[in-house]
């Protein structure tokens, strides 16, 4: 099944298989021939799935939705990098000319005790939805719509909001990380709002009930190392979580709107 340019390879791809037949856990390889590289990298996994039902051998169970690197879901550990190899790519927007001829390429699900497997290479995240709902409310007029320049944003002020709420919630911070923190994700939570005058109201309400919560779900603490920000998809900044821990620490004894 030769790719649009024509070129194919040849490939290995070692799975985590976990759950039903698979029990507690272990991995799989299966050998592919002919793989097109023009093909994503789910499309890979469409082949391969494909193949397993014809030989009447369970599928393996793997997250998608969009395939555009909008809805965060396609997460996998690929050759030990959260969404493979590419930088600012999620895993159904990497394509197999990114391997060679010949490769073994490992396939895991993320690895956090707050992401328990569910199977192979499925995840449960709804971790970070708990930390979501933690954030409550904005308080604005919902009457009726207001023009959309009523409120003056700074072009500077609106563009940095905009960079943290293209986080996808999809979890390569927390894969990256040693210590499976959700700083990164919590902060871009926590800042794109805070940082447009439309959330500043609750903003260290909100931090602190967040951050609240992502202790409560069992992420580990932040060191400072910034495995997160080289690995996530939508290249997040983490300043964020420098302005989430100012807000968090406004939150916690009550100051006055920090800078």
């Amino acid at each position: 099944m030769a790719g649009g340019n024509g070129k194919s390879i040849n490939i290995k791809v070692k799975v985590w298989r976990e759950g039903g037949d698979f029990g507690s856990g272990k991995f799989e390889t299966y050998d592919l021939a002919d793989i097109g590289t023009d093909m994503s990298f789910l499309e890979m996994f469409d082949v391969l799935n494909e193949k397993l039902v014809s030989q009447k051998k369970t599928p393996v169970a793997f997250e998608h939705d969009c395939r555009e690197g909008i809805c965060g879901t396609c997460s996998m550990v690929i050759n030990g990098q959260p969404h493979g190899p590419m930088k600012g790519t999620t895993t159904c927007q990497l394509h197999m000319r990114s391997f060679k001829d010949g490769a073994t390429i490992v396939v895991e699900p993320f690895r956090a005790k707050s992401f328990p497997v569910i199977r192979d290479l499925v995840v449960d995240r709804s971790s970070f939805d708990a930390i979501i709902q933690a954030g409550g409310y904005i308080s604005v007029n919902t009457g009726q719509a207001q023009d959309g320049n009523a409120v003056p944003i700074e072009k500077d002020t609106s563009e940095k909001a905009f960079d943290a709420a293209a986080c996808i919630g999809c979890g390569a911070c927390v894969a990256a990380c040693p210590n499976s923190a959700a700083m990164l994700f919590t902060s871009a939570k926590v800042s794109h709002l805070a940082t447009l005058p439309q959330g500043e109201v609750e903003a260290k309400k909100r931090a602190l009930a967040m951050v609240t919560q992502m202790d409560k779900e069992g992420f580990g603490f932040c060191s400072n190392i910034g495995a997160c920000e080289a690995e996530c998809p939508k290249e997040i900044s983490i300043e964020n979580i420098a302005k989430m821990n100012r807000e968090y620490l406004g939150g916690v004894f009550g100051s006055e709107k920090t800078v």
